[in-house]
């Protein structure tokens, strides 16, 4: 048995924590480059805090939307400009990986696609990323522990990586406070990503004895409360479950890689405008259901047969239940959090060989438990349709 484990030099969580981030930020930096949504209110009470501490905020810098290489050279050209020594993001996951690949390029220098996977030139970074504070305000990515920046080429019409250990955030501050003002449709989403962030690491090739503990723990609060923070946005312990499932998603997609749900998300994200945890969503117990049919057609003694039904063990609570009966559970919530097909976004079935085509070339698609053949991949879009 090999494997590593990396993540945030330092990780606080409890409803409250932001109001520490001052103090956080004076001990990396003293002028701070800070990402948010767009709306800056939002991170008022970061803003004083890094006041009430000292240090200097050089820029606001507004990342609305997905980040794009365009988006993140600007971003870069002005901390340069403003002097920056430090980066913060608060906003949700397009918001930390637009800070964390900001961050990167800071001390790195050069072009975003020096460095990207599968557009670019596949460079390795060479310098630890400057200081960087990754603050969630939504519970679905994890991006505040992962050690990799997804970035939007239009160009391309692709998502694709920028990716090393030596980008992860130096301190990661979940709050579960900040989710409280979800609405219903982005709770769904991104407690879908994050539902899907805690069961494809466990079923992966690169599983292992600490990521399986955090997929665990993530599973078993999502069952619990992924549809309680749906349905009642005010329910404080749902909402701490689900920014807890996050951050479990974060750690352990960051030491054992994901799978064919993600392989599909990324090129359905890039290629048509649609929220990447309802992708995940609608993909997932299609992925599920292919995922065990090929497993049992083609890998009998696979041992993450027995790991999918540990899967459905933890989300029906049934100790006798089985694989298959995971995937219903799947399906089920997925239907009662009201999860729209891929034809919402435009996608068609003539679209297929080039989401299959780009996906095979993905990271994520690499870590599913069997490989699934063209005829398995189509026969999920069809159904996700």
């Amino acid at each position: 048995m090999r494997f590593e484990f990396a993540t945030a030099s330092r990780i606080l969580f409890g409803v409250g924590v932001l109001k520490e981030a001052g103090a956080i930020a004076a001990a990396l930096g003293r002028r701070a480059f800070v990402v948010t949504e767009g709306d800056s209110e939002r991170a008022a009470t970061l803003l004083a805090g890094l006041k009430a501490a000292s240090v200097e905020v050089g820029a606001i810098f507004a990342a609305a939307g997905e980040p794009t290489l365009t988006l993140v050279s600007e971003g870069v050209g002005q901390a340069r400009a403003a002097g920056c020594d430090l980066v913060i993001g608060i906003g949700g996951g397009s918001v930390m990986d637009t800070g964390k690949a900001i961050a990167a390029l800071l001390t790195n220098g050069g072009d975003p696609l020096d460095y990207l996977e599968v557009i670019g030139r596949g460079q390795p970074l060479k310098q630890p990323a400057a200081p960087c504070i990754a603050i969630p305000t939504t519970a679905g990515t994890g991006a505040e522990v992962t050690a990799n920046a997804v970035l939007a080429s239009p160009e391309h019409r692709q998502k694709v990586s920028l990716r090393s250990p030596l980008m992860i955030p130096r301190v990661a501050l979940v709050d579960p406070q900040l989710t409280y003002s979800m609405p219903p449709a982005l709770t769904a989403s991104t407690g879908l990503d994050a539902l899907t962030q805690v069961l494809e690491p466990y079923v992966s090739r690169q599983a292992n004895p600490f990521t399986d503990t955090f997929c665990r723990e993530g599973l078993m609060r999502a069952a619990h409360s992924l549809h309680r923070a749906w349905e009642d946005g005010a329910d404080v312990e749902a909402r701490e479950d689900m920014a807890l499932v996050s951050l479990c998603g974060g750690l352990a997609l960051a030491n054992a890689k994901l799978g064919a749900v993600h392989g599909l998300a990324g090129v359905l994200g890039g290629m048509f405008d649609a929220p990447h945890g309802a992708l995940c969503g609608r993909l997932l117990p299609y992925v599920m259901e292919a995922t065990v049919r090929a497993l049992q057609a083609r890998e009998p003694d696979n041992p993450a047969l027995e790991r999918y039904d540990d899967v459905a063990v933890i989300l029906t609570g049934e100790w006798e239940a089985e694989a298959e009966d995971g995937v219903a559970w799947v399906q089920e919530l997925c239907a009662a959090l009201k999860v729209p097909g891929l034809a919402t976004y435009g996608v068609r079935a003539a679209d297929f060989p080039t989401i299959i085509e780009k996906a095979a070339a993905s990271s994520s698609m690499k870590g599913n438990p069997i490989t699934l053949t063209t005829a398995e991949l189509r026969g999920i879009l069809s159904r996700a349709l």
